[in-house]
């Protein structure tokens, strides 16, 4: 899991959209595309195909696009190549070089990309210097945080990079179909208060609208609780609540990101007990894998957590007090 003091990377914090549809800016003059990114611009020759992923969950991404990077930059999760179970089938036999820590110039000059996607990697704008030595470094669209960008806009800006405008156009369509069936197939949850949140290390939080499981959500046509939406975000997609008052997460619908070792830890939270959506047992517990798949918040993650929390929410909202969600009682959170 990770942890949630604000001077800590995403990275380690992030192991515990009803967005729009902007496209990234990017000109062509002759063959060159190029690319505004946070920190300057990305200049390409021609559409990439030797790529290093160092954002941390930019592989699925590249993956979802036909692009095998040639590394990816582990995040967390005990899956091969830093490739999550979502994502694996499109790896096949590939075998990429798997970098963890801090990013490894020499590393990446080693796999002798023609180009490194850096979005969402928290890289400063010395490493980005440095990495621009080897190969073009494709940085988030400056209009986002660097953890805020909207899997959409993200998909497009690697798609235009490497050549697959068509194949990321398709994804999406697919993609916003799912969300747009699942709001028509439950009319009765649009509008309702739903929160991510979180809790490790003795400190309880929730994930704001910058992130990419509160995009989720409203992707699913429901809203954040106006004393949630009211607080400061810290690095534009997180807030902590005070221990003795968990209120601005009592929502309609209160989702736990978490892991199966933090269960217990949710379980003996006190001041959980005050809320109403623990009363009436409006809880969902995600386990590592569910969690990890709201967290990487992609084209191939989201798919995955639609199916397997639908069923999830239909219990924790079927009006009954004394239904709990399955997934919360295996989990230890009700007795």
């Amino acid at each position: 899991m990770t942890s949630t003091r604000a001077v800590l990377s995403r990275r380690r914090f992030l192991s515990t959209s009803s967005c729009l549809l902007a496209a990234p800016s990017l000109s062509a003059a002759g063959s060159e595309l190029r690319l505004e990114n946070s920190y300057g611009e990305t200049v390409l020759p021609a559409p990439a195909k030797r790529v290093v992923s160092l954002g941390y969950n930019t592989q699925d991404a590249l993956l979802a696009l036909g692009v095998v990077p040639v590394g990816i930059r582990y995040w967390y999760g005990d899956y091969p190549y830093g490739v999550w179970p979502w994502a694996q089938e499109l790896l096949g036999t590939a075998q990429p070089t798997v970098m963890t820590g801090e990013v490894s110039i020499e590393t990446v000059a080693s796999l002798a990309p023609d180009l490194i996607v850096a979005s969402g990697s928290g890289i400063s704008g010395a490493e980005y210097a440095l990495l621009s030595r080897i190969a073009p470094v494709l940085m988030q669209d400056p209009a986002y945080s660097t953890y805020g960008s909207p899997w959409d806009v993200e998909l497009r800006r690697i798609a235009r990079a490497t050549g697959t405008e068509d194949r990321a156009e398709r994804l999406i369509t697919e993609v916003r179909g799912r969300f747009t069936a699942f709001r028509e197939a439950h009319p009765d949850w649009q509008g309702r208060s739903a929160v991510c949140a979180w809790h490790d290390g003795g400190q309880t939080g929730a994930f704001m609208g910058g992130d990419t499981r509160a995009q989720f959500l409203a992707e699913l046509g429901f809203r954040a609780p106006e004393r949630l939406s009211a607080m400061q975000a810290i690095d534009g997609f997180y807030t902590t609540l005070s221990p003795e008052d968990l209120s601005p997460i009592d929502a309609d619908l209160l989702v736990w990101i978490s892991s199966d070792e933090r269960a217990g830890d949710i379980a003996q939270l006190a001041m959980r007990r005050t809320l109403q959506a623990y009363v009436e047992g409006r809880e969902v517990f995600c386990n590592q894998l569910l969690a990890g798949a709201l967290s990487f918040g992609s084209v191939l993650s989201m798919p995955y957590a639609l199916d397997h929390l639908e069923p999830e929410i239909a219990a924790a909202l079927d009006g009954n007090p004394k239904t709990v969600v399955p997934t919360a009682r295996a989990a230890g959170l009700y007795q």
